[in-house]
């Protein structure tokens, strides 16, 4: 989506807090036993599409539990829509993805230490 304009920056952080909470209260209904954040919000320039970037917790079917939330991406549009109704004209379209930011700094650390572990070659 390129550059995000002030205005988009500001949208996106009202909408990445309502999201938080509804899935703070709502998210064990929508994906059990998973811990869901929020992680970041990019959104369209005429703002009627938001991509939400999940991170799942206490879970190893975190893309089970995408599939989940995205299942029940109009539900949580229509919540999210009571929350924000005198913020907005539409409500924005949702659409929901992984990230691995998590995993990838995991993996990259178990290099680093395999690395580190290595005897040292003399040149």
């Amino acid at each position: 989506m390129g550059t995000e304009s002030k205005r988009q920056q500001r949208f996106a952080g009202v909408i990445q807090q309502d999201l938080a909470e509804l899935f703070q209260r709502d998210g064990n209904s929508w994906a059990p036993n998973a811990f869901i954040t929020v992680t970041r919000v990019r959104v369209s320039p005429d703002l009627a599409i938001v991509r939400a970037y999940l991170s799942f917790l206490n879970t190893n079917t975190a893309k089970a539990d995408l599939e989940l939330i995205r299942a029940k991406a109009s539900e949580i549009r229509y919540k999210l829509g009571a929350r924000i109704k005198h913020q907005v004209r539409v409500v924005p379209h949702l659409e929901f993805f992984l990230d691995d930011t998590n995993e990838y700094v995991e993996h990259m650390d178990k290099l680093f230490d395999e690395i580190s572990k290595e005897p040292r070659q003399e040149d």
